[in-house]
């Protein structure tokens, strides 16, 4: 049964999930509204907001009240410097220091072609992420793309064919993620020399209960490099026959940015989603600030040391013992939906 909210109007934008939400005061918002917007991510998984009239400050003062958050210190690495004037904020956008537009064939705009591809952001983390809160401060003008696509991994599971779920409950498989190879598939030509298997990697579990809704999930991404304890051969067809699967069209949500001051929020551990490209590239401004709020589910650390913060690594430690089925197969049908 769809949740009654007193203080928000909700929007459905999807069969299956996605919504646009209004009646948020963001500088004011109480208590109670706060726990309907919550309630409205566990249901949707996407939630827009437009308009907010939030700032960076704000916009990280928000994010605040959802969980720890991440920052941007263990990127500023070979003497780089922060556009944005606060860590935890991200930098999700294509300006330079300068404000200017970076070039579509500069070593950013690379690095960034693999934002482009189906993720979760911070899988490749020891601790993944939950919430991302992305805001628009300049964007192109109408017409010339950059949208941001979203999939529905929680339906997605729910309709992957019998076998495959069953294979995937019983064997309870662990992916291996490092963000080294969401950038290698998104320009190869350029990271021609960048090996992903010599990359640190985080291990989380490919199927997941996602705890705020009570569903399973699918927890994939272009940040998966392999599957642990199958062949090489095995472990390319089961990301293959996921991730085509997990995209499908009818899972998917494309949302338009209209102003500045848009905000879109989604959980990590319900959905996927990219960056849509547009004619925008390299001509026009997309400036865009993202936080990320660290999961604190009994998942959020999957097979990862706790010990070991704010870095990408891999761990095999307790690999072994957490690869038992999730059920057995008897009992699978009465707790996957």
């Amino acid at each position: 049964m769809a949740p009654s909210f007193r203080t928000i109007t909700v929007r459905k934008l999807h069969p299956s999930f996605g919504a646009e939400i209004e009646g948020v005061d963001f500088p004011n918002i109480s208590d109670e509204t706060f726990s309907e917007v919550l309630s409205a991510m566990a249901m949707y998984g996407v939630c827009i907001f437009r308009s907010t009239g939030l700032d960076d400050l704000s916009h990280v003062e928000f994010s605040r009240r959802m969980g720890d958050l991440d920052d941007m210190k263990r990127y500023l690495v070979q003497g780089r410097k922060p556009r944005l004037p606060y860590y935890e904020l991200f930098d999700a956008g294509n300006v330079d220091g300068q404000g200017n537009v970076v070039p579509a064939d500069s070593p950013r705009a690379h690095f960034g072609k693999g934002n482009a591809l189906f993720h979760v952001d911070s899988s490749f983390n020891p601790r993944r992420a939950s919430f991302s809160l992305l805001r628009a401060v300049k964007l192109p003008p109408p017409n010339n793309g950059g949208n941001t696509d979203f999939v529905d991994s929680r339906t997605a599971f729910d309709e992957l064919p019998s076998d495959l779920k069953q294979e995937l409950l019983a064997n309870n498989y662990v992916g291996a993620h490092t963000i080294a190879q969401s950038r290698k598939l998104g320009s190869p030509e350029f990271f021609k020399d960048l090996d992903p298997s010599k990359e640190k990697m985080a291990l989380h579990h490919l199927i997941q209960r996602h705890e705020p809704s009570g569903r399973m999930n699918v927890y994939i991404a272009a940040h998966c490099h392999h599957i642990e304890g199958v062949s090489a051969e095995k472990s390319q067809q089961l990301i293959d026959a996921l991730m085509k699967h997990v995209t499908k069209e009818k899972y998917r949500l494309s949302v338009e940015w209209h102003r500045p001051g848009d905000m879109i929020i989604w959980d990590n551990r319900c959905v996927l989603h990219r960056a849509s490209g547009g004619s925008f590239e390299g001509k026009y401004v997309r400036d865009l600030r993202r936080t990320t709020v660290h999961d604190d589910s009994p998942t959020a650390w999957g097979l990862n040391d706790r010990t070991i913060k704010g870095e990408e690594y891999v761990s095999k430690a307790n690999l072994a013992a957490a690869t038992k089925p999730l059920w057995t197969a008897a009992g699978s049908d009465a707790r996957v939906h």
